[in-house]
């Protein structure tokens, strides 16, 4: 054992041992439990930043566990390798997406080889070679012949400089999340996962993830959000078909006093022909987004189309806006507005001086109403007035009810929508109804007339699965002049993307070439070409831990995934809680419905770690840009009580000091973790992403704090070298193993050491085990060995204590700094052996019984002092050692003990006056 410690010779020497005993290469073994620990595959971008370090550090400290538990461990990794970033890249170096990528998984492979996790290398993917691709265009093709797979025209976000559809997520402010480009609404045809097949079993099934956080859950759920309402129909002067609105209020239909609909919905584009401000509307709408985020905090606009809708009980004239609050994508384009009870269209009815009606209110109001009702035996009048209509108002002396049926009038006219559930009012034959009453009668009724029907409705919208970009898995689809849209014949897949390519602008490359095009239709034999849209990413990433199981198989997982999934613990950002997280879960079921797989859910337990954030520093120019400084460039400037009062670049100008956000490339505060680990070795790095914070929470940069994890290594490395270098190790292992079994008597300071690691190991195993509380679980390390440190006790007793103490902390810390526990297991006497395969330390019951336990001694409810007793000890016995102790007997004089209450095992409280 080499006297101080390097990392970079503990860390090679660890690598060497497990890459050449292939040590955590797995098979399936029926003779053991399976653990299968996964972590969110990476995006190949050319370079970890710590983020990564942080993810795959966890799942390596599970994984590692884990398999010290018995368990037969599955830790693979893989490359989510298609994608955008690579082609912008290609067409910034002029080079072939392919090469950037490979290029990149190749260093970034070497990086995470250097963090030294446990990954099963043989069973590795990326997601952009023919042989994991070819599979996903087999089971499309498929869905396809099942009815689950369609092809709409679809309005979309659409990147005018990316040249690409972008989800609602990824339009930020109405600009591109990656171009800054203003988005613009395009309706172009689009290929569709059904989805919305599965939304009941994706919501019902959430109340089966116990494992699963409960804001993933219910973000998802409110993704999903299924609503139960009435399908309307109003008629529309001069058109055949009825203007159809879903709503989840028909208890409010009879305050519709406007209609909205999209700004691409038919009935305005018709309008819009002779219509020059409503054209105008129209183009602007389609520069908007579509992300409901958005559209809720837009301000409302729009523009009457000139048409009436009939409304469908009164058979009065409701004028139609074109509004750009509605969508054509979301339910039928158009929403009755009903500005009395929903605050959207109270704040557009505001604006352009719609009619606010008053239909449903609360019980007060109600009864305030009965008791106009009771009181005026005319009832005509008096009520009228009240409830707004026309009436002589000197009929009836207005009271207190009239007072409060006119306040809440004012309020909805003034202030805001009521948007609770109530009774009806000036609803006709439907008044006094409250929502359930209403929603049945006014469905009976329109489903008798067929003017209507109950409808169930989810938010939730088909997974649009087609990007126009290049750099991704090819739509199996041809298309025929005579036959339409074909699917590839599975004999005929994969229908290879082209790798060796050239870009012009951003224009695909297979857009762009007629003879990768060209084909012949698989049904007729007549010429045809191939769909040039590719896959949305989300496809490859929605089934890769499936693929890990079956390395090698010929489709797409064989018999081998039943043994290891589901997934027992998944680790990844919250920020994936709706749309990978989602597209996961449906693509099981479609792979577990097609007979691949056996499970109803991918993941058992979900756990999303926090971010890793650092502080920021930029300069600002004239022009209002912003300039960032890496926070390695720069030196904080503090007062005399160290207070911060500035900071200074490498070039010795001032710089501005940003807030702590997450690391990033646009904000120039990432750690590059090569040259973190060139400092101070990859488990000290390890061991500071661990304790610094918990898991699931954000992680703060602190280089100090990886200085004193560099500092806690190298006293434990002196500790256990002083300990190896006092005598023969194979005698101390003899002597430890005397110690377990009994047979050596220890003094009391002996047992209080022993106490203290075996309470450690308890702590440990629930921390981690259980937990996934990692730092709580270092910290109680820490405080074993700063014991340990004071421990000065010769003999062999004292030497086996030393010894079971020195073994149990380098399992203990094994799954957190592996190469250092690796090294530390071979000086203590294991030689050339896998740490992984020991057994986590057993607690030892006997050890943890204490021979004394101090109690806290108060009076009259303060803390005056405190005694030891046996364990054993009476109530009595505590009662006397109490009363006895010095400083207690010091607070008592003067005074006359009146109850002696004594709590076992914690306290005795003494009562006088």
């Amino acid at each position: 054992m080499h006297e101080t410690y390097e990392p970079a010779a503990v860390e090679a020497a660890a690598q060497k041992f497990w890459t050449d005993t292939r040590a955590f290469e797995v098979k399936e073994d029926p003779s053991k439990p399976k653990y299968y620990c996964l972590s969110m595959l990476p995006y190949p971008s050319g370079a970890l930043h710590m983020g990564h370090v942080r993810n795959y550090t966890i799942g390596d400290v599970i994984s590692r566990y884990q398999r010290m538990q018995g368990k037969n461990v599955l830790q693979p990794m893989g490359w989510d390798a298609f994608g955008l970033p690579a082609e912008n890249a290609a067409i910034k170096n002029n080079t072939a997406p392919a090469k950037w990528t490979y290029a990149n998984i190749e260093h970034m492979k070497a990086q995470l080889g250097r963090i030294g996790f446990a990954y099963d290398w043989s069973r590795e993917v990326a997601t952009c070679k023919p042989e994991y691709y070819r599979w996903e265009q087999q089971m499309f093709t498929r869905l396809f012949k099942q009815g689950l797979v369609y092809r709409k025209n679809s309005v979309v976000n659409w990147d005018p400089v990316d040249h690409t559809v972008l989800a609602n997520e990824q339009v930020i402010d109405g600009r591109g999340w990656r171009s800054g480009a203003i988005v613009e609404k395009r309706e172009i045809p689009q290929w569709f996962l059904k989805i919305t097949a599965y939304a009941d079993e994706l919501l019902n099934e959430l109340d089966r993830l116990p494992g699963w956080p409960d804001m993933v859950k219910t973000m998802q759920r409110n993704w999903i959000g299924r609503s139960e309402g009435l399908e309307i129909q109003f008629g529309v002067d001069g058109e055949a078909e009825p203007l159809t609105v879903f709503t989840t209020r028909p208890d409010t239909l009879m305050g519709a006093t406007f209609v909205s609909v999209a700004a691409e919905h038919p009935l305005a584009l018709k309008a819009a022909a002779n219509n020059p401000e409503l054209a105008a509307f129209i183009e602007e709408c389609r520069h908007g987004g579509t992300a409901e985020a958005e559209l809720e905090t837009q301000e409302k606009k729009g523009v009457f189309t000139g048409i009436f809708a009939k409304h469908p009980v009164t058979g009065d004239d409701v004028p139609v806006w074109a509004a750009n609050f509605v969508l054509m994508g979301y339910g039928t384009g158009a929403v009755m507005a009903v500005p009395g009870h929903d605050e959207r269209d109270w704040e557009f009815a505001k604006k352009y001086d719609l009619p606010i009606a008053m239909v449903v209110v609360n019980d007060d109001v109600h009864d305030a109403i009965l008791e106009l009702k009771r009181d005026v035996a005319a009832g005509g009048d008096a009520m009228s007035a009240a409830l707004g209509g026309s009436g002589a108002r000197d009929v009836y002396e207005p009271g207190a009810a009239v007072q409060m049926i006119e306040e809440f009038q004012r309020r909805l006219a003034e202030e805001g929508a009521y948007t609770e559930r109530g009774f009806l009012v000036n609803s006709g034959e439907y008044d006094g109804m409250d929502y359930d009453q209403a929603f049945a009668a006014l469905a009976e009724r329109f489903e008798r007339e067929g003017r209507g029907a109950r409808r169930v409705n989810y938010r939730l919208r088909d997974w649009g699965v087609s990007r126009q970009r290049y750099w991704g898995c090819p739509i199996p689809i041809v298309y025929c002049a005579h036959c339409d849209a074909v699917p590839v014949p599975e004999d005929q897949l994969p229908v290879v993307l082209p790798e060796d390519v050239a870009f012009s602008g951003v224009q695909s490359p297979i857009k762009a070439d007629p003879e990768w095009r060209k084909t012949t239709c698989p049904q007729c034999g007549g010429p045809a070409e191939r769909e040039t849209d590719t896959f949305d990413t989300f496809m490859e990433s929605s089934w890769y831990y499936a693929r890990y199981t079956s390395p090698g198989a010929n489709a797409q997982v064989d018999e081998r995934a039943n043994y290891w999934l589901p997934v027992d613990q998944y680790i990844g950002g919250i920020e994936h809680a709706i749309l990978h997280l989602l597209y996961f879960r449906f693509y099981h079921k479609l792979m577990r419905d097609a007979g691949l797989v056996q499970s109803d859910e991918p993941a058992t337990n979900l756990l999303c770690q926090g971010m890793v954030v650092a502080e920021t520093f930029f300069r600002t120019a004239g022009d209002g840009n912003r300039t960032w400084f890496n926070p390695a460039d720069v030196a904080i400037a503090r007062d005399e009580r160290a207070r911060v009062v500035g900071a200074v670049a490498s070039d010795g100008l001032p710089v501005e000091i940003g807030g702590i956000e997450k690391m990033s490339k646009s904000k120039n505060n990432g750690v590059d973790p090569t040259a973190m680990i060139a400092l101070y070795g990859a488990d000290t790095l390890r061991l500071f992403s661990m304790f610094a914070s918990p898991p699931d929470q954000s992680l703060e940069w602190n280089e100090a704090g990886v200085e004193g994890m560099a500092r806690f290594l190298r006293r434990v490395w002196a500790q256990v070298g002083k300990h190896v270098a006092a005598g023969d190790v194979r005698e101390s292992q003899r002597l430890a193993a005397s110690l377990r079994a009994g047979d050596i008597a220890l003094t009391a300071e002996q047992k209080a050491v022993r106490r203290k690691l075996h309470e450690t190991i308890e702590k440990t195993s629930d921390d981690i085990g259980r937990r996934h509380a990692f730092n709580t679980a270092i910290a109680s390390v820490m405080e074993l060995l700063n014991m340990l440190a004071k421990f000065d006790e010769a003999g062999d007793a004292a030497r086996a204590v030393r010894h079971e103490a020195w073994e149990a902390v380098t399992l203990v810390l094994n799954p957190i700094t592996p190469h250092f526990s690796h090294a530390l297991w071979q000086a203590l006497g294991h030689g050339e052996t896998l740490i992984e395969d020991q057994r986590w330390p057993a607690v030892d019951r006997e050890a943890l019984r204490k021979d004394a336990l101090v109690l806290a001694v108060q009076v009259n409810g303060k803390l005056r002092g405190q005694i030891e007793v046996a364990v054993e000890a009476s109530r009595e016995d505590c009662e006397k050692a109490a009363l006895a102790e010095p400083s207690v007997v010091r607070f008592l004089e003067g005074q006359t003990v009146k109850k002696v209450i004594v709590v076992p095992g914690k306290i005795v409280n003494i009562v006088a006056g």
